[in-house]
């Protein structure tokens, strides 16, 4: 299955990237470097070089260059070859730079036409702006495909039996249920009342954890694949006043056809004060757990069952909670095809 190419997509954390070293990174089955210049601007380059084909990452960085562990070659952050050990520098050989941007706490990478990388397509994660908010960064490497990463959080009806003593509890079920679309968003919106909450989950949020509350999970979906929730509860039977809830990030990135980059985040208001960054840093670590031992898997098993085939290619059983991501794929499999049929031929 084709990737969406013109899109923005997280490369990494803001704090993954430094200028002491690079971080190599595969993307849409590509591979890449990430440093930053002296000035602290993030650059984003081809990790291979085109002599002999070495991966850069093998290689060193000096004064914003990047220099070739094979032979020596250096490149500048256009991916201009500008040092040849062996005499003037080749001006067919460079790499390929890509658009990136810095902002919500993430480096955003634009896979497609340099020329059509608007920072106004960006999705709006301004909850992950680290003036205001103290986010807390996680990451998994998913073996498995980005698709089905995406129908995990446009359905969660799967958190009580897949989270039963982390994220769910018996009453999710009987929840109700609805979906909408909002220009190229999808919201995929759930609300459980009576329910009983662990303490872990129900601290956070400010609310008892020995008497039913009335949670609300309403999920954001932007092509290609980056996913907002915002949670909360009160107890039960009160009025929600319009909170909109703690905002978690759930941005996935393919790697490779069979494998995603997974960055998740939880935020809170610097107006809190110290027990904001507490907070982030707890509620992170404590969301780590479902993530990996129980949600991933199951999409890795998933994945294994595909066996190479990709969501459009099977036939999928239907219940209410897979409204969302069936509009979603729709979505996608549009823009794919827009995008295939524009692509040059080889």
């Amino acid at each position: 299955m084709p990737f969406i190419r013109n899109a923005w997509y997280v490369a990494a954390w803001d704090s993954e990237v430094t200028d002491e070293a690079m971080l190599p990174r595969h993307i849409l089955d590509e591979k890449l470097i990430f440093f930053r210049q002296v000035d602290g601007t993030v650059t984003a380059l081809s990790g291979v070089c085109p002599h002999r084909y070495a991966s850069l990452s093998m290689g060193r960085l000096e004064d914003g260059a990047v220099h070739c562990a094979y032979h020596g070659l250096g490149f500048d952050h256009t991916g201009a070859c500008v040092h040849n050990p062996f005499g003037a520098p080749p001006k067919g050989m460079r790499l390929r730079s890509y658009p990136v941007i810095e902002r919500f706490s993430a480096i955003w990478i634009w896979m497609g036409e340099p020329a059509a990388a608007d920072p106004d397509l960006l999705p709006d994660f301004s909850f992950n702006d680290p003036t205001v908010h103290c986010v807390g960064q996680g990451y998994l490497l998913v073996q498995a495909n980005w698709e089905l990463e995406v129908e995990n959080i446009l359905d969660l009806s799967h958190i009580q039996f897949l989270h039963p003593t982390t994220l769910g509890s018996s009453e999710v079920a009987n929840g109700a249920y609805e979906w909408h679309q909002d220009g190229d968003q999808i919201w995929s919106n759930r609300d459980v009342y009576g329910e009983m909450m662990r303490p872990e989950l129900a601290g956070p949020m400010g609310v008892p954890s020995d008497r039913p509350v009335d949670r609300w999970i309403h999920t954001r979906w932007d092509a290609p694949a980056n996913l907002a929730i915002f949670a909360g509860a009160v107890p039960a039977g009160q009025d929600r006043g319009g909170a909109p809830g703690t905002p978690t990030g759930h941005l996935f990135t393919p790697a490779t056809q069979g494998s995603t980059h997974y960055f998740y985040s939880i935020a809170f208001p610097r107006a809190m004060g110290p027990q904001a960054e507490a907070l982030a840093r707890t509620q992170v670590d404590f969301l780590k757990m479902p993530f990996e031992m129980e949600d991933l898997p199951m999409l890795e098993e998933q994945q294994r069952n595909l066996a190479g085939r990709s969501l459009r290619d099977v036939k999928l059983g239907w219940l209410p909670g897979d409204a969302a991501g069936a509009r979603a794929r729709n979505i996608l499999y549009a823009r794919m095809d827009a995008e295939a049929a524009t692509a040059p031929s080889s």
